[in-house]
């Protein structure tokens, strides 16, 4: 194929194999073949300098094959130990934490510098645990537990602190996913986290012993990170009234018991903007801030731009403006569109940003309109102090991503997703960009992506060698990923000017799924271009560091991410780290989200050591912290308020008091 790297179709340009001097071999088209070696002629020092440069590329390729096959064949060592043998190895574990834990198992004793002894000649067990329902755990009163829980103290590496917990070896499978997480000491679990059922056998005091184990580090001298809980969705109806005053007191006046700093209100354009361009109603919202400010919380705004629907029966609870879908009758391509030619009406298409077709004015002009409306609307708030920050929506879901996953057009988890660059000015744009790069034949998207539920290794674009990191692949690749830098850029400038000096606010998804992959198909699609060979968040994060915001990452528990990683590939620990090292290098600020409702006290434990690395040589920690749950804390009082009363007083570098863990 002529699209493949070069090392794979070496030009037949030069060479000696060519005795006959006519007719000349036939060239590539224009753009192909590097320039300053089609112009060298027959010259002496051209064919071995190139032919040195195409055996030091197929190295580099032989080196990385070399390289994640060796990664492949740790990881399942580790998570093998992690698995059948119990060993409580960090999530970043190397060969020394695995020397370390088989010596402790052996009964020696081996201290943080490395220096090592036998301690007796029996292995070092824990007395038998009680059965306690599913699980066990060792007596209060032990010794083991005692040690437990002083090995968490700050100042002890969590590499060397080891776990007296053992799991029932009649656990199944299922519970040993939530038990033996690919995670650090955070998932040195009593038993199964993330089932609910397990939560509702046991009562509130082994509720309280489980989140004495899990949170019982000492984050007193550790900087204050402030909590931020999400309202429910549904507070404001869609002719923007405030449903139930009442019960909304109800609920902030449980979460100022917790002492949480603040809440998240989520502005929808689909409800202010509803009915006419520019008219804008902002009654319920203002109704809510007053009784938020009733109770001293502050307020971080959500201003979402695109539409929320039940993907389980298909009903659209928030939809994009009414007067929106009435020009989408006449006009659809103002919308996201697959291969197929499948519209997504969540949000509209960045390809009508600096398009005059919705009624006279382009999508940023919208965007700004609406920024601009909120901040005359709630001036006041914002110099009053109650309102501390404001996240611009900026994509599907308000994330910063193209909506290439979406459950209906029938996507399920680890589908790769498609490409969503076929609507018309979408269509335009690619057009421009492959005019002004001198091949028009590049104006296209990829015909072998697959289909959203699509695995890299079955389409010809996105497994291993594949057309992704061909000419025209990188050349489509870096297109795509610039529309959304592009989009990203343009909106937050128009921010910065309605705003004022506002804290702003952008979340980064975390396509993690196939994160273990050469192409990182996903992340491709969502419009990222990170393939193991590029740093595809580097030129993102640099333009979210032009305009000073803060960034939000996504975290999730350990019951969600290790399910199916041996199928996709994936390793969301991985895709963190390097957006929040990539964002620290930029000197990026960065703040925390919960994907899911916090269940127990191992979800907390993880989100603590995102925030709060307690090893980071720099005292890196996030901004704030963001609770997203689902159903109203009032309904979650009696299960889960315990642990996260304790984990609000970790995240303030507080220490728990007698009965909070």
């Amino acid at each position: 194929m002529s699209m493949k790297l070069p090392h794979a179709h070496p030009s037949p340009a030069l060479g000696e194999e060519e005795p006959s001097p006519s007719p000349p071999p036939q060239r590539r088209p224009r753009g192909f073949a590097s320039g300053p070696a089609a112009s060298a002629g027959a010259g002496a020092a051209g064919p071995p300098r190139r032919r040195g440069e195409r055996e030091r590329e197929r190295e580099k390729e032989r080196t990385k094959l070399r390289e994640r096959h060796r990664r492949a064949i740790t990881s399942r060592m580790l998570a093998g130990l992690r698995q059948h043998g119990n060993f409580p190895l960090p999530a970043r574990a190397d060969m020394n934490d695995v020397l370390a834990a088989l010596a402790r198992a052996a009964g020696w004793t081996v201290h943080p510098d490395g220096t090592t002894f036998r301690s007796s000649n029996q292995p070092h067990l824990p007395p038998p645990p009680p059965q306690l329902g599913m699980f066990q755990v060792a007596p209060v009163e032990t010794p083991a537990f005692i040690n437990t829980l002083n090995s968490y103290a700050i100042g002890t590496p969590l590499d060397s602190q080891a776990s007296a917990l053992q799991t029932d070896d009649s656990l199944s499978p299922s519970s040993l996913d939530s038990v033996v997480a690919e995670r650090s000491i955070k998932t040195e679990n009593y038993g199964n986290s993330g089932s609910a059922n397990s939560l509702n056998c046991m009562d509130n005091d082994q509720q309280l012993l489980r989140s004495s184990a899990v949170l019982a580090g000492d984050y007193t001298k550790t900087p204050y990170i402030p909590v931020y809980a999400s309202l429910p969705m549904g507070i404001i109806n869609s002719h923007c009234q405030l449903v139930n005053p009442e019960g909304v007191r109800a609920e902030l006046r449980h979460l100022k018991s917790l002492n949480v700093d603040g809440v998240v209100v989520d502005c929808w354009w689909g409800i202010v903007e509803a009915w006419i361009p520019r008219k804008y109603d902002w009654s319920g919202y203002r109704d809510l801030f007053g009784i938020i400010k009733e109770f001293k919380l502050k307020v971080q705004v959500m201003l979402s731009f695109h539409g929320c629907g039940d993907t389980g029966s298909g009903d659209v609870l928030i939809s994009l403006p009414k007067w929106i879908m009435e020009i989408a009758k006449e006009n659809q391509d103002i919308f996201f569109t697959d291969r197929e030619g499948r519209r997504n009406t969540e949000c509209l298409s960045w390809g009508i940003d600096k398009e005059r077709v919705l009624q006279g004015r382009t999508g940023i002009e919208v965007y700004f309109d609406f920024m601009r409306s909120f901040h005359m609307e709630f001036r006041n708030l914002s110099e009053e102090g109650l309102i501390s920050a404001i996240e611009i929506g900026l994509g599907a879901s308000g994330d910063l991503r193209y909506p290439s996953c979406p459950e209906i057009m029938g996507w399920k988890y680890p589908g790769i997703g498609e490409f969503q660059c076929y609507d018309r000015y979408m269509q335009k744009n690619l057009r421009q960009s492959a005019v002004s790069r001198g091949h028009l034949f590049w104006a296209r998207g990829p015909d072998n992506a697959g289909y959203y539920n699509s695995r890299p290794h079955e389409t010809g674009f996105f497994c291993d060698g594949g057309d992704y990191d061909s000419y025209y692949g990188r050349f489509f690749l870096n297109w795509y990923s610039g529309v959304l830098i592009d989009h990203a850029d343009q909106v937050l400038s128009l921010a910065t000017l309605a705003f004022d000096g506002a804290e702003i606010v952008v979340k980064v998804p975390s396509i993690y799924w196939w994160y273990r992959t050469a192409s990182h198909a996903a992340e491709l699609t969502a419009g990222f271009y990170n393939p193991t060979n590029r740093d595809g968040y580097s030129p993102v994060l640099k333009m979210l560091k032009k305009h000073a915001v803060i960034l939000k990452l996504v975290c999730y528990g350990p019951e969600f991410t290790v399910q199916e990683n041996d199928e996709a590939f994936a390793d969301l620990e991985g895709l963190t780290w390097q957006v929040m090292n990539t964002a620290w290098d930029h000197g990026l600020p960065i703040c925390i989200e919960s994907a899911l409702p916090c269940l127990d006290g191992d979800m907390y434990s993880q989100i603590l050591d995102t925030a709060k690395p307690r090893n980071d040589p720099d005292r890196h920690h996030a901004s704030f912290f963001t609770y997203r749950q689902q159903p109203p804390f009032l309904l979650q009082r009696d299960v889960y308020f315990p642990e996260l009363r304790t984990f609000v007083k970790c995240m303030h570098g507080e220490a728990p008091q007698n009965g909070e863990g």
